[in-house]
């Protein structure tokens, strides 16, 4: 308990040193040390530091600079070599075998004495049985769901030091991928044991920065790992000395930090200053143009209102609801929604759930809907759906696109009502099938189109998974788990763009658009790079101060 309370009082003492260097560097006051800090603010804060409860972006952001995982994706959404430095798939894709780095240790800990450890294969097994563990709860578990199990132990193997080896009990094509997820970070046992509960506040990985200082609601500083593994063009990574992660709840305060230069990075934008920063076309105003500059490019997540599909409907009904859905997606103007409610930004969604950044993405817009007036009348009249009337769930998040609708669909015959809920409750009664009409979104968690078509897989029909419409289909189900027996790539990119034409088809969700990743950096501030899963990386930045 000494060591403990030793440790943690000097982590705090060191912490407030860098704070305070840090406050005098923004003050233009000279100071003994001149460190590169990259500073940004997080409005929701954070609750963990815990790889294994990292499920949200906030969290995955600081869990990606304190650890690694066997792969990294890079902002090409590649998988690359981090602690593995190559791997091997049996040709049956049922056994994954990873080499290891024999250069790869933990941050110096009190839970090696002061010192630090080589990482090995068993720390691999270690962490993945970690993951699986139910007393743990972690929300990641679901990544191993497709581990097979030998001797009631799942499937994780240390050949040796050097050699990690996982069994599946079917073939995922997916899993390499899901492998670079905060989930499956590798945490030393020593430190879990040391630590307990208080991991969470005490992480101890490999990543290129190793924690410092963290006050709840106020402020968590990270420093630069000094024997972190990686390197690049022959210098050591990372090149900056610290990362300070500040929790202003008001995102207009944070802004305001931002543009006085306070703050190095800023990511997304919110409706109180989007038309401050950006003009109606999505582009930088001039007047930024010198202090600032903008990354833009796809971000995986699609928006779209999905509708819930009653198995007990008679034929007839069934037609007719169909035709309904079909019209919601004629009805709307896709491209003048993005232009006046979020200044250009996102791409219209006229093809499938599958967003335009990966395989499998309809590119000649074939499958999906585009706004086509006379062909919603048409349906209306074809039908009788003259005065059909809907109500919309939504959060206050989205009332805007919520009156939007309103106003679109009513220009074509249908009577839009709108009820606001809490986002507790939104996801409450989505997932029991209570909300006839509601928005919805769907963001990646990770690089395959797999992630969206599982939400029109029939086993996965809601409260048990995200099939949230309880779309049913013997065909689409048919094609999801050929598909996912599939080695080859572009075999199973090809049965992906199938499935999605199909969803299209029977239109149980209204896709509205593919969003995208804004980041708003200072000019002094080099090789923060951007990616589809808006992945937080910052082993590579400079700042020329």
């Amino acid at each position: 308990m000494k060591r403990f309370l030793n440790s943690t009082i000097g982590r705090v003492l060191a912490g407030w040193s860098l704070i305070l260097s840090l406050n005098a560097c923004q003050s233009g006051i000279q100071t003994d040390t001149d460190l590169d800090i990259f500073r940004y603010n997080e409005s929701t804060g954070i609750t963990s530091l815990d790889p294994a409860m990292a499920k949200d972006l906030p969290h995955i952001w600081i869990c990606n600079q304190l650890f690694n995982g066997l792969v990294n994706l890079n902002d090409k959404l590649e998988i690359e070599p981090a602690i593995a430095k190559s791997w091997d798939i049996s040709p049956d894709g049922l056994v994954y075998t990873f080499l290891l780095r024999d250069d790869v240790y933990f941050h110096e800990s009190e839970a090696f004495k002061g010192k630090s450890r080589k990482l090995n294969a068993h720390d691999v097994v270690f962490s993945f049985n970690r993951i699986m563990n139910p007393a743990l709860a972690s929300p990641g578990s679901w990544i191993f769901n497709s581990v097979a199990e030998q001797s009631n132990k799942f499937a994780f193997n240390a050949l040796n030091d050097s050699i990690f080896e996982v069994r599946l009990k079917h073939v995922f094509p997916p899993f390499l991928g899901m492998l670079s997820m905060s989930y499956a970070a590798i945490v030393p046992h020593e430190a879990i044991d040391f630590y307990g509960d208080d991991f969470r506040k005490n992480p101890v990985g490999t990543g290129p920065f190793q924690f410092q200082y963290w006050k709840e609601h106020v402020k968590l500083v990270m420093r630069k790992n000094p024997n972190y593994f990686e390197v690049k063009d022959g210098v050591q990574l990372p090149y900056i000395d610290a990362v300070s992660v500040s929790f202003l709840v008001d995102k207009q305060i944070a802004f305001m930090e931002f543009v006085k230069g306070n703050l190095d990075f800023m990511s997304g934008i919110d409706a109180r200053y989007k038309d401050e920063l950006l003009t109606r076309n999505g582009e930088l105003r001039r007047k930024y143009h010198d202090k600032i500059y903008l990354l833009r490019q796809p971000f995986l997540n699609t928006e779209y209102v999905g509708f819930f599909i009653d198995s007990t409907w008679s034929r007839q009904e069934a037609e007719r609801q169909k035709a309904l859905r079909q019209v919601v997606n004629y009805g709307i103007d896709r491209e003048k929604m993005l232009r006046f409610l979020r200044n250009g930004i996102g791409k219209p969604a006229h093809s499938g759930m599958i967003p335009f950044s990966l395989p499998g993405y309809d590119s000649l817009e074939n499958i999906g809907y585009a706004y086509d007036k006379e062909k919603a009348s048409k349906l209306i009249r074809d039908f009788d759906l003259q005065g059909a009337k809907l109500r919309l769930s939504t959060t206050a998040d989205y009332t805007d696109l919520g009156k939007y609708m309103q106003s679109a669909l009513g220009s074509v015959g249908l009577d839009i009502g709108m009820e606001i809920l809490p986002p507790a409750n939104m996801r409450q009664f989505r997932a029991n099938g209570s909300l006839p009409f509601f928005r919805a979104s769907w963001v990646a968690d990770y690089p395959d189109a797999e992630n969206y078509l599982s939400l029109f897989y029939s086993p996965n029909a809601s409260p048990k998974g995200p099939n949230y419409t309880h779309f049913h289909s013997k065909k689409f189900d048919q094609l999801y788990e050929q598909a996912m027996k599939e080695v080859n790539d572009a075999k199973r990119f090809i049965l992906y763009r199938e499935m999605d034409s199909l969803v299209m088809a029977e239109a149980p969700v209204a896709v509205l658009f593919y969003d995208e990743v804004l980041r708003f950096v200072q000019k002094k501030v080099k090789n923060l790079g951007s990616n589809s899963v808006n992945l937080l990386n910052l082993k590579e930045v400079q700042i020329n101060n």
